[in-house]
């Protein structure tokens, strides 16, 4: 298949490796490019435009450098060749522009530069923030000034389009509509240079100055940054199987573009597509005639049962089973203009494992030549690796990878296909899979630095950010400041942390208002979620218990986890006297905790302090707050397997009890915890479902639930950080009952290589760290050097 990303990765540039400096001058000045829009654009509703500029190339420059954005989202053509889609997902503080080399796309003579540009007004995604209607471009100097933005370029307010909302049944959906294309209203070929725009009124500058980037006066529209990330990976894909057929003879030779269906005036057919597994894609329709012939797009994760009645139900059942089932999700729907060779492309991507497609003709017959895809993601490599004969585990690593993947394009996202919001409580355990797998940071860094920005004037930073709604989780907040002590362990950049150190302190001083004298939390306010739990006693809505005075165990132990890490930033990076600082508030608060919650009778800590109310969260949080340790922390983590009165953790959430299980000395048993990941699989699915309620979980695509993605690495394997910034490394693996397993895993100096192999009672433990690595490996309470290089050992 055509893989379109080199073009991508060999001219974009960002804040990391830069093949051209941006124009030093364009960062403190404002541009003599405006943005522009179509004449009588209305500035906030659904449209979509077409933008085009003429230019006259004498000699083929060695670069050609151009910045460009859009609001709300683009896709860059010249000479007919997409080169650029945009712009990264941001907030209008830190709009982000791109900056792209034309060059290997232009030709001596006359050039066509085209943009469509389109704004989904109230419709957009949630995670879309938006201003009004706009396009933008930036020659890097004036040997690229001839494109820059303003009445030269021509314009067209494109009709054919209009917004189709809603997926068909009750949910929170914010992913956006799909579309209702008219043909009849879509001019061919418009992007190519022979297309004749004599007709297209010139555009209109915005406003009275050009554009600015942030910090350059005051900006009441966009402060533009430069974006800090690679190009998404675009690939193009086929739709592996056709699963029904009704009203027209298919087969899979369809799919592969080589045997076009034919549909017959004043009838009927309907195409269900597999693709096998679940992905995001743009998708094509090429298809002929058929004048006011009608295909409907619908595209779902899964299929629904039906109930008694043969009305859908919620409920999914086995995602690869189609009997007694229909098909129910965002859809698209293009009218033909009886040309030939119409083709439709979703102006945004598709999330979908099936695609039902629907053609109603009237009149004329309609030819449907192709259908196929464009694979879109972050361009993540996967840099890890495992060798085993555990062919489970194989397969939840690729899931989990798989999943990671589709929850990754711009942004870290819950999920592609209901959401597509970067939450913090998700973004943790993601950033922790990419730098295991892949070693890649950008994304880990964005996501660090836009929750940054989301900030409160109350201190604690938003839920999820971008995002045009605001919501506020205090506990993501707190997850925040793990996250970050996250990225200083694996990755470093002292200078980086230092500069969200002001940010902890302020989450922390909006949670000490909360604060009572014992240092228990009392009554804070919003939405306090912990987990997805449901049908125990005090669950309600994702929120733990609380007592009747406001507290909480699981509150009070997440606030103290959050005082110990940023006492050991500030001691690290920071300021002594908030280190002192948070250290008191810790020792205070561990106490309270004991005295309130801790109920000797049973072993546990409760959820309340004035009742009998337990779960895995308060006792796996007591374990890794070190508030319970030694004989008692191991028989915490005993019950927390056993004891089926707890409050259950979920796919989630199993993340921070499995912490708290290998903490307390059970990271042997790992690979018997993974019972939850082994019904994904069974059910169907082929990525990781939002919630343990396989058969009714809302979305099938939740990358929180990925970490054995991260612990098949560091409990199995071994493999973990003994140093900020990964610069001491220390294997302690966990093996339970495998005897032959090897593995890799990306450092920020090369790779790190493991191999166990136990024969004749010994064990041959092979290790190889790059040249400038050193550390230690744990061994049945032995501890043994290693350094750069291999190692080599035969141990019990």
């Amino acid at each position: 298949m055509r893989k379109v990303i080199g073009f991508f990765l060999s001219v974009v540039i960002g804040n990391f490796i830069v093949a051209q400096p941006i124009n030093v001058a364009l960062q403190n000045q404002t541009w003599s490019a405006h943005w522009i829009q179509a004449p009588n654009t209305a500035l906030n509703d659904y449209g979509v435009y077409f933008f085009r500029k003429q230019i006259n190339i004498v000699q083929l420059p060695q670069q050609y450098w151009v910045h460009v954005s859009a609001d709300n989202r683009y896709k860059l053509y010249v000479n007919g060749q997409l080169v650029s889609l945009g712009p990264a997902r941001s907030d209008l503080n830190y709009w982000n522009y791109t900056t792209i080399d034309l060059k290997p796309f232009l030709k001596t003579g006359f050039n066509i530069i085209a943009a469509e540009v389109w704004n989904e007004s109230s419709y957009r995604p949630e995670a879309q923030i938006s201003h009004r209607t706009g396009w933008l471009m930036q020659g890097n100097s004036a040997d690229e000034s001839a494109v820059n933005t303003n009445s030269s370029w021509k314009s067209f307010i494109c009709k054919a389009y209009q917004p189709l909302a809603g997926i068909g049944y009750a949910g929170y959906y914010v992913a956006g509509p799909g579309e209702i294309v008219n043909m009849h209203h879509m001019p061919l070929h418009w992007k190519e240079i022979d297309f004749n725009d004599d007709s297209w009124p010139s555009a209109v500058n915005i406003g009275w100055s050009g554009a600015k980037p942030k910090g350059v006066g005051d900006i009441n529209e966009w402060m533009l940054v430069p974006g800090s990330l690679p190009p998404m990976e675009l690939t193009d894909t086929r739709i592996k199987n056709i699963r029904s057929a009704i009203g027209v003879v298919a087969n899979n030779n369809f799919l592969l573009g080589n045997s076009p269906i034919q549909i017959p005036a004043h009838s009927s057919a309907t195409l269900l597509l597999d693709n096998a597994q679940l992905t995001n894609a743009f998708v094509h329709v090429l298809f002929s005639g058929g004048n006011n012939a009608t295909l409907t797009l619908t595209y779902a994760e899964a299929l629904f049962e039906k109930d008694a009645n043969g009305k859908p139900t919620l409920q999914k059942g086995n995602r690869n089973e189609i009997a007694n089932k229909v098909i129910l999700g965002r859809k698209d729907s293009i009218i033909a203009s009886g040309e030939q060779h119409q083709l439709f492309t979703s102006l945004s991507w598709r999330t979908f494992r099936y695609i039902q497609l629907q053609i109603v003709t009237t009149n004329e017959p309609i030819t449907v030549q192709d259908i196929y895809t464009t694979f879109i993601g972050y361009p993540y490599q996967l840099n890890a690796a495992v060798e085993t004969s555990d062919t489970m585990l194989h397969k939840i690593l690729q899931t989990g990878w798989h999943t990671a993947r589709l929850c990754a394009i711009e942004t870290f996202m819950d999920c592609p296909y209901y959401e597509q919001l970067q939450y913090i409580g998700d973004s943790r355990i993601q950033a922790l899979v990419a730098l295991y797998n892949s070693g890649d940071d950008r994304l880990v860094r964005n996501a660090l630095n836009q929750m940054d920005h989301s900030r409160m004037a109350e201190g604690i930073t938003l839920s999820r950010h971008p995002s045009y709604t605001p919501q506020q989780i205090p506990t993501f907040s707190l997850w925040y400041i793990g996250m970050l002590a996250d990225y200083w362990k694996y990755r470093g950049d002292s200078i980086f942390i230092a500069q969200k150190l002001q940010g902890v302190r302020n989450i922390l001083w909006f949670f000490q208002q909360y604060q009572q004298k014992d240092g228990s939390l009392q009554h804070v306010p919003y939405w306090m979620f912990t987990d997805w739990v449901d049908g125990h006693t005090g669950w309600n809505g994702g929120t733990a218990p609380y007592s009747e005075n406001g507290s909480s165990a699981i509150l009070d132990l997440q606030l103290l986890w959050a005082y110990q890490i940023a006492s050991q930033l500030e001691k690290q990076l920071g300021m002594p006297a908030y280190e002192k600082l948070y250290n008191t508030k810790a020792t205070q608060l561990q106490h309270t905790i004991m005295q309130k919650y801790w109920r000797n009778e049973v072993g546990l800590l409760s959820d309340i302090d004035d009742g009998n109310l337990f779960s895995q969260h308060a006792n796996a949080l007591a374990i890794l707050t070190n508030t319970v340790d030694g004989t008692t922390a191991k028989n915490i983590a005993r019950q927390l397997l056993n004891n089926k009165q707890l409050a259950p953790a979920s796919i989630y959430f199993k993340y921070y009890v499995h912490q708290a299980l290998i903490k307390a000395g059970l990271g042997n048993d790992y690979l018997d915890w993974l019972s939850i990941w082994q019904q994904n699989l069974a059910m169907g699915l082929t990525t990781w479902a939002e919630t343990s309620d396989i058969n009714g979980s809302r979305s099938d695509c939740h990358a929180w639930g990925a970490s054995p993605n991260i612990e098949i690495y560091r409990t199995v394997l071994g493999i973990d950080s003994d140093a900020p910034g990964f610069k001491s490394v220390k294997i302690s693996p966990h093996l339970g009952k495998l005897t032959n397993i090897s593995g890799q895993i990306p450092h920020p100096y090369g790779t790190i290589a493991v191999a166990y192999k136990k024969l004749n009672g010994q064990w041959q433990v092979n290790i190889h760290l790059p040249e400038k690595l050193s550390g230690k490996l744990e061994w049945k309470q032995h501890s043994y050097p290693l350094h750069g290089g291999s190692n080599a050992f035969t141990l019990p």
